[in-house]
C-alpha cells in the first residue's frame, strides 16, 4: 500500500503550473524558442540552398526550439514528477538537452557566419541572420552555464562525463557527415564513409538507454560490458579512418592557391579529417573512462 499512496501523491501534484512560465527558467525557454523561430524563419527567407550545412543549419533552428518547447509544456504541467517517479532523470535529460542545443546552435551560427556573412553590401542579411544565430546560441550555453554553475545540477548521465562523452561523440559524427564530400569514386574513402556510419545509430541507443532507468534495468546483458565493446571499436574504425582520409583524400591533392574558407571544396575534405581526429581522441578517451568504471577503479 505504501507504493500505491506514493504514485497517487507523486501523481496528484501533476498539476498545470503558469508560475513555471514566470521563473527565470522558463523566461529562458521562451527566449530561446523566440529568438530560433525568428533565425529559423529569416533564414528560409534568404533563401535555400543544396549545401548539407545551410540544411543543417535549418533542422537545428527547428529542432532545438521544438524540443525545449516539448520540455517546457511538461514542466508547465508538472509531467516531469511522474517522468522522473517511473523511468527517468528528467533533471539530467534538460541538462543533456542543453548541452546538445548548445553544441548546435554554436556550430551552426559559426558555420552560417562562414559560408553567408561577408564585408560586402549584398552579406548584409547574412550578417543580420548570424548575429539572430548567435544570440541563440548565447541563450542556449547560458542555460548550460545556470545548470551546472549557478543551480549545480548534477547529472547521473547525460550530464555527467560519459553521456557528455556520448552526445560529443554524436555531435561530432554529424559534422562529420555534412561534410563528406569527394569520396565516391574513391573504394579506401567509401570504406572510411562506412567505419563513420557504423558507431553512429548506436551511439544514441546507449543514450536513450541510460537515460531510460527501467528500460536498463530489464537488459539481459551488462550495459557498461557492451559499452566497452562499442568503444574498442569505435576507436579501431576511426583509427582506420584516421589513416586512409588523409592518405586517399590529399595525396596529390594540395590546397589549391585559390581556396577561400567559404566554398572551398578541399577546405570541406580537411574538415573531415580535422573531426576524424576529433573523434578518435574522444572515443580513446571515453574508452579509457569506462574501461576504469569496469575495473570498479573511482571515475573522476
Amino acid at each position: 500500500m505504501g507504493i500505491i499512496d506514493n504514485i497517487k501523491d507523486t501523481l496528484s501534484k501533476a498539476v498545470f503550473s503558469p508560475t513555471t512560465l514566470l521563473s527565470g527558467r522558463g523566461g529562458l525557454h521562451m527566449a530561446q524558442i523566440l529568438l530560433s523561430v525568428v533565425t529559423f524563419i529569416l533564414a528560409a527567407f534568404r533563401g535555400g540552398s543544396s549545401h548539407t550545412y545551410w540544411n543543417y543549419a535549418m533542422f537545428t533552428w527547428a529542432f532545438c526550439p521544438i524540443m525545449t518547447l516539448i520540455i517546457t509544456i511538461i514542466e508547465l504541467f508538472k509531467l516531469d514528477i511522474i517522468l522522473n517517479l517511473f523511468c527517468m532523470d528528467w533533471s539530467d535529460f534538460t541538462t543533456g538537452m542543453a548541452m546538445s542545443s548548445a553544441l548546435m546552435t554554436v556550430s551552426v551560427a559559426i558555420t552560417y557566419a562562414n559560408f553567408y556573412a561577408c564585408f560586402k553590401w549584398v552579406c548584409l542579411y547574412g550578417w543580420i541572420v548570424s548575429v539572430f544565430a548567435f544570440l541563440c546560441g548565447f541563450l542556449y550555453t547560458l542555460e548550460v552555464v545556470k545548470d551546472k554553475i549557478m543551480d549545480r545540477k548534477r547529472g547521473s548521465y547525460l550530464a555527467a562525463l560519459p553521456g557528455f562523452f556520448k552526445v560529443l561523440e554524436a555531435f561530432v559524427s554529424c559534422m562529420i557527415f555534412i561534410s563528406l564530400t569527394g569520396y565516391r569514386d574513391k573504394p579506401a574513402l567509401i570504406m572510411c564513409v562506412i567505419a563513420y556510419i557504423i558507431p553512429f545509430p548506436i551511439l544514441p541507443l546507449i543514450i536513450a538507454t541510460n537515460i531510460l532507468k527501467k528500460l536498463k534495468m530489464c537488459l539481459p546483458f551488462n550495459l557498461d560490458r557492451f559499452v566497452f565493446i562499442f568503444l574498442v571499436i569505435s576507436v579501431v574504425l576511426y583509427v582506420f579512418a584516421a589513416i586512409m582520409w588523409p592518405i586517399f583524400m590529399f595525396r596529390n591533392n594540395p590546397r589549391p592557391s585559390d581556396c577561400p574558407p567559404s566554398f572551398c571544396i578541399w577546405a570541406i575534405q580537411f574538415m573531415v579529417a580535422f573531426f576524424t581526429y576529433v573523434n578518435l581522441i574522444l572515443f580513446t578517451l571515453d574508452l579509457i573512462f569506462t574501461l576504469l568504471g569496469i575495473c570498479r577503479f573511482k571515475r573522476p
